[in-house]
C-alpha cells in the first residue's frame, strides 16, 4: 500500500520547473501550485503578464490532490436551506457559480488538450438515513423549479440501477455533474502556463511578503527575493509565509482517501453501474467513484484531527471500515493507495476571495475545490485586471473564527459534535 496520492502517483511528472535562483521583478507572483494557482497563473500569461508561480513543495501536492476528482455542480449546502438564508436571486447566482466551475474545467481541458478523462457522468447524492431523502426530495423540487432542471430523484426501490449498496436510503442526481483524474488535469494546467511563459518554481516556500519601497511588494523565499506589482495568494491552509489573517479563517479539515486495487468490470458494473460520482448526507461524508484503471477510490472526513502519519493511518483504517460496511464484497480487496492531509474549509462551507491591503485571495473551497479552484483562479485575474465585479464572493463577510489563534485546537470537538449528529439526527 503506498502512502501517497494516487492521482500524483499516477500521472506523469510536471516537467517544465524553473531552476536557479529566484529574482526579478514580475507583473504577479502567485503563490501556490495548485488549481487556483495553475489556472490563475495561466489566465493571467493569456492576458499577456508576465507572472511568477511559487509553490512550497510540487505541483498539486496540497488540497489540489487530496480530492476525489469530483468535478461536481451543487454546493454543499441544502439549496432551500440557504435560498431561505440569502435570498432566492443569490442562492441561484451562486449555484450557478458551480455551474461555470464545471464548464470553467471542461473548456480548459478541451483548448489546452489535457489528457485527464474528464467525463459528465453525473453526481449522485445518497440519503443516508429516510428523513435525508425526504430532504433531497424537497431540495430537487426547489432546485428543478428555479435552478437545475437536470436533477432527478432515485427512490430506494430504484437505487440498485445507481448504486449496489444497501446502506442507503435512495438520492438526489446531478446530471451536471463530472469526474477526471485531478492529477493530470493540475499538472496538465501547469504545463499550459509554463508554455505560456509563466516561471513556475517548484521547493519554494514563500518566507516573507512586505510592501516594496517604490510600490508592489517584495517577496522572500528559500531561494531568494523577487519584486511583484501584484500578489495572488493561492496556498490554502498552507502554514509556510506570512498568512495569519487567512488561517485565523479557516477551518482545516482533514481529507482522507483510500484506492483499491483494480477492480473486474463486472464488479464496478454492480457497485456503480452508471459510474457517476457518488457522496452521501452524513456529517462526517463519505465519497466514492471508479477510477480511469477501474479502481474504486473511497474518501472522506474520517476523523477532525491534525494530519501526521500517525493520525492519517488511524484515518485510513476508519475509511476501510466505511467502505466495507457500504460494499461488504470488497473486504477481501486489496487497499493499493492511503493518503489524505488537511484541506481548508469556511464556516458557511462557501469559498471567500478578495483583495486585502493589496494582497488578493482566493480560499476556502470547503470540499468543492476542484471545479471551483479552476474557476476561482480564472475569474481573479480578471479581478486583478480591475474586473471586480467578476468576483461571486465580494460581498460576502468573512469574521474571524472566535478562539482560533493558532492551531486548532478545536477540531475534536467538532468531529464529536458531527459524530453525534450522525448518529442521532
Amino acid at each position: 500500500m503506498k502512502l501517497t496520492s494516487y492521482w500524483l502517483d499516477t500521472s506523469g511528472p510536471f516537467t517544465s520547473a524553473a531552476a536557479g535562483k529566484v529574482q526579478g521583478t514580475y507583473d504577479v507572483a502567485v503563490i501556490g501550485g495548485g488549481l487556483t494557482g495553475c489556472s490563475a497563473a495561466l489566465a493571467l500569461a493569456k492576458k499577456g503578464a508576465r507572472v511568477v508561480m511559487l509553490e512550497a513543495e510540487t505541483i498539486g501536492h496540497a488540497a489540489s490532490g487530496r480530492n476525489g476528482g469530483m468535478c461536481n455542480n451543487g454546493f454543499a449546502q441544502d439549496y432551500g436551506t440557504l435560498s431561505a438564508k440569502l435570498g432566492k436571486e443569490v442562492a441561484n447566482r451562486l449555484y450557478r457559480a458551480f455551474d461555470a466551475g464545471v464548464d470553467t474545467v471542461e473548456r480548459l481541458v478541451t483548448e489546452e488538450k489535457i489528457d485527464c478523462s474528464f467525463a459528465r457522468v453525473g453526481k449522485i447524492k445518497l440519503a443516508a438515513r429516510p428523513e435525508h431523502y425526504d430532504k433531497l426530495a424537497r431540495s430537487q423540487e426547489l432546485l428543478a423549479a428555479n435552478v437545475d432542471p437536470d436533477t432527478a430523484m432515485v427512490s430506494r426501490a430504484d437505487l440498485a440501477g445507481e448504486v449496489g449498496s444497501q446502506r442507503y436510503c435512495g438520492g438526489l442526481i446531478f446530471r451536471k455533474s463530472a469526474g477526471m483524474h485531478v492529477g493530470r488535469f493540475v499538472r496538465g494546467l501547469a504545463e499550459a502556463a509554463a508554455r505560456r511563459g509563466v516561471e513556475i518554481h517548484e521547493h519554494t516556500p514563500m518566507m516573507g511578503l512586505r510592501p516594496a519601497a517604490g510600490g508592489g511588494h517584495e517577496i522572500e523565499t528559500s531561494k531568494g527575493r523577487l519584486g511583484a506589482s501584484q500578489v495572488l495568494l493561492a496556498s490554502g491552509i498552507s502554514h509556510t509565509g506570512p498568512l495569519g489573517w487567512i488561517r485565523r479563517r479557516i477551518v482545516p479539515v482533514g481529507a482522507f482517501l483510500i484506492v483499491t486495487e483494480p477492480l473486474p468490470s463486472a464488479t464496478l458494473d454492480r457497485l456503480l453501474p452508471r459510474r457517476r460520482m457518488a457522496v452521501d448526507t452524513k456529517n462526517l461524508v463519505n465519497y466514492f467513484r471508479t477510477t480511469p484503471d477501474n479502481r474504486l477510490l473511497f474518501g472522506g472526513r474520517a476523523r477532525f484531527a491534525i494530519s501526521n502519519p500517525a493520525s492519517d493511518e488511524k484515518s485510513g483504517a476508519i475509511l476501510q471500515a466505511a467502505l466495507h460496511d457500504v460494499f461488504p464484497e470488497l473486504r477481501s480487496v486489496r487497499i493499493d493507495y492511503c493518503w489524505g492531509g488537511m484541506v481548508d474549509m469556511t464556516r458557511d462551507r462557501l469559498p471567500r476571495a478578495g483583495e486585502r491591503n493589496g494582497i488578493y485571495y482566493s480560499v476556502g473551497y470547503s470540499g468543492h475545490g476542484t471545479q471551483m479552484s479552476t474557476l476561482m483562479g480564472t475569474i481573479m485575474a480578471e479581478v486583478m485586471d480591475g474586473r471586480t465585479e467578476l468576483n461571486p464572493w465580494k460581498d460576502f463577510a468573512w469574521p474571524v473564527i472566535p478562539g482560533h489563534l493558532g492551531p486548532p485546537w478545536f477540531l475534536p470537538l467538532v468531529g464529536a459534535y458531527y459524530r453525534i449528529k450522525d448518529r442521532f439526527l
